[in-house]
């Protein structure tokens, strides 16, 4: 049966594969360097937006929305502001946003923040063109289906990519599942990636949002069809400027040019999945989200250097390559370079101490975990190595054992 279902993913991922090629791929329109921000009210007259909704959360909300609210201000443009998005933002935040959205006849949208309040966002403005859609009813691939209201992304994190992607991803906290709306729609207009924005960032934060730009790159390098020249050339790009740029950033967070470097990074990583996919170790990492609410950077860090081991020859090649681009590697086979790649990973992951593997991960919990990955991974990403039960719950395990 294994080799059915093996076969079966693989068929569909290469249909797929011909038919993505045929879809209206697009980025948002970049501003980026100090003072970007500013480029903001001109850009919603540009879009014809009197009244905007703001989508933050509590702490953004008071140390950095303000900036952009005095733009706002100062330019005459209206606004009503929702500053209460959690980590692994919620069904019932969603609903609120557009309850709100629509009680005050706005007309777009700008998300301050992580990854959170920018998947909040989208999810809301899904929901402000589907009224009488469910969210669980859009989760998975295409079901959207209508353009939403002009959205600017502003990351205050240099790691997420949301402001590039097609997807929101959203807890339903009765289950405390996680599933994600992907829709070429949710691609957000405009991304500001003003580095201001991220100086305040705390080390710890900016290490796993870091890591998670560099997990988004590598998941969709190392990915078996899919890809186009394009994705694959930013997916080198951004892992380059991770490897070259993120330490700094983690030591000084007002340098500058680190933090400008890594929002751009996290800005070509994000384009590289959302065109590329992602695979097993974002599969895992969504329910650490869902069951523990683990920061899903900090997950994706934990788990990316387990799950490149574990796929073993069947990345060996491509994470060779990266070993050469990044200077981490130059010489000796494929096997040892790629070898190389991933030593170098956890020694990031040591330098900025981040751990080894989770410990809270619940023996009674694995069998949720893994029909749960399964289920995300399969047949949509197009992973190097598919993954069954015994194999997911190996992984899984190796997670809890290297705590």
């Amino acid at each position: 049966m294994g080799a059915v279902k093996t076969a079966w993913y693989r068929s569909f991922q290469a249909v797929f594969n011909i038919g993505a090629r045929c879809l209206n791929w697009r980025k948002p329109i970049p501003f980026s360097g100090v003072g970007s921000i500013q480029k903001i009210p001109e850009l919603l007259k540009k879009e014809m937006v009197n009244k905007v909704m703001v989508v933050t959360g509590p702490t953004v909300g008071k140390r950095l929305a303000p900036k952009i609210l005095t733009e706002l201000d100062s330019a005459g443009i209206a606004y009503t502001v929702f500053a209460e998005v959690e980590a692994n933002p919620s069904v019932d935040t969603v609903n609120r946003i557009q309850k709100l959205y629509r009680e005050n006849a706005c007309e777009g949208f700008i998300a301050i923040g992580g990854g959170s309040p920018m998947d909040a966002a989208k999810a809301a403005a899904a929901r402000v063109v589907r009224p009488n859609t469910a969210l669980n009813k859009m989760a998975g691939l295409l079901r959207v289906g209508k353009a939403i209201p002009p959205y600017i992304a502003v990351p205050t994190t240099a790691g997420t990519g949301s402001e590039t992607t097609i997807a929101a991803v959203i807890t339903d906290t009765e289950t405390h599942h996680k599933y994600a709306l992907m829709d070429l729609h949710l691609v957000p207009k405009y991304a500001i990636l003003d580095p201001e924005m991220t100086r305040e960032l705390p080390p710890k934060i900016t290490a796993a949002t870091g890591m998670d730009a560099l997990t988004h790159a590598v998941e969709a390098y190392v990915c078996w069809t899919y890809n186009t020249k394009e994705s694959i050339r930013l997916a080198e790009e951004a892992v380059c400027a991770v490897f070259q740029y993120l330490e700094r950033a983690y030591r000084d967070g007002n340098d500058m040019e680190a933090r400008t470097q890594m929002l751009i990074a996290a800005y070509k990583a994000g384009f590289a999945f959302t065109r590329a996919g992602v695979g097993n170790v974002h599969a895992i990492a969504h329910t650490l989200g869902g069951l523990y609410n683990t920061p899903h950077g900090l997950a994706n860090a934990v788990i990316l250097p387990i799950v490149l081991e574990d796929y073993g020859a069947a990345v060996e090649k491509k994470l060779g390559h990266l070993a050469e681009l990044t200077g981490v590697s130059v010489s000796g086979s494929s096997a040892e370079k790629a070898k190389a790649f991933i030593d170098e990973i956890r020694a990031m992951n040591r330098r900025m101490e981040i751990p080894t593997g989770f410990a809270f991960i619940r023996e009674q919990d694995i069998p949720q975990m893994i029909e749960w990955a399964l289920a995300e991974a399969n047949p949509v990403y197009p992973v190097p190595v598919v993954y069954d039960e015994k194999r997911c719950e190996k992984v899984i395990r190796r997670i809890m054992a290297e705590a």
